[in-house]
């Protein structure tokens, strides 16, 4: 989609590979390349016949600074809230109508506004952001989403939406609403802890690539989270991507190739410890 993100884990995967090839010497076991489309919107392993594919377990090549492993991601929801309100002609609206819009407006307007959004969390700090309203007089949907690294922070920060909607709704006795959560994701670790091997030897080839390994956390999602849920465990390894998603992303050519060299070594890796 963008220039790093995540073009360069293409690139470092196809050079590792052309790698591989051109030295017969390097023992590895058998290696399977899966590459997945529209993982910026969830989507990324619909389609994935993991049957097919045949693998035990599996990385993604997707982080950002140079020796970072990550080894869980948020665990994620989206919520949509859909107000039904009432409509009249404006000249004749007195005591009647019941605009959609203000009281999409309302709702947003009620939500916390110096925690739980994007703006004001970080670390493992989870968030509750909406991300599109569309509306009329009539009717207005509003799309959020969900964020936490646990199921327990997720299922209160949904709670607090549908809270804030019935108190904004009590001001609107004729109008309705309706109240969905969906599941999109949950966090990889509580899979890849049962698999302690598959992050530990990522993080020595990381050492043996010649950096410093360091465990992190993803304030976001890979199609790892998925992967490891459909029975295939998948933590994350850096690519050397920066400034995600802004027009300033970008990537250097030293940290590429140390995200090569740490592919090559990883692949050697579980040869030797087999």
């Amino acid at each position: 989609m963008l220039g790093a993100d995540n073009k360069a884990g293409l690139a470092e995967i196809v050079d590792a590979m052309r790698f591989l090839v051109a030295h017969p010497e390097i023992k590895h076991g058998v290696i399977k390349v899966l590459f997945t489309p529209d993982e910026e919107i969830g989507r990324g392993v619909d389609k994935a016949d993991l049957k097919r594919l045949g693998a035990d377990f599996a990385y993604t090549i997707d982080g950002e600074a140079a020796g970072t492993i990550e080894n869980e991601t948020f665990s994620a929801d989206a919520a949509i809230v859909t107000i039904t309100g009432v409509a009249a002609h404006p000249g004749f609206a007195k005591g009647k109508m019941e605009n959609a819009i203000k009281i999409a407006a309302r709702i947003i307007d009620a939500l916390p506004k110096d925690t739980c959004t994007p703006e004001t969390t970080e670390g493992r700090e989870g968030f509750l952001h909406p991300v599109s309203v569309t509306s009329q007089l009539g009717e207005a949907k509003l799309q959020f989403i969900v964020r936490d690294f646990d199921d327990a922070g997720l299922r209160a920060k949904g709670q607090l939406l549908e809270q804030t909607v019935k108190q904004v709704m009590r001001d609107f006795p004729r109008s309705t609403y309706r109240f969905e959560i969906k599941e999109q994701y949950r966090n990889m670790r509580v899979v890849l802890d049962r698999h302690p091997a598959i992050v530990d030897n990522a993080m020595e080839a990381v050492r043996r690539a010649g950096l410093e390994p360091v465990k992190g956390s993803i304030r976001g999602g890979t199609d790892g989270s998925r992967l490891s849920f459909m029975g295939l465990p998948c933590p994350n390894i850096f690519a050397g991507e920066h400034a995600f998603h802004s027009p300033l992303e970008w990537v250097s050519v030293q940290d590429m190739q140390a995200a090569v060299r740490t592919i090559v070594h990883l692949a050697a890796l579980w040869e030797e410890r087999a």
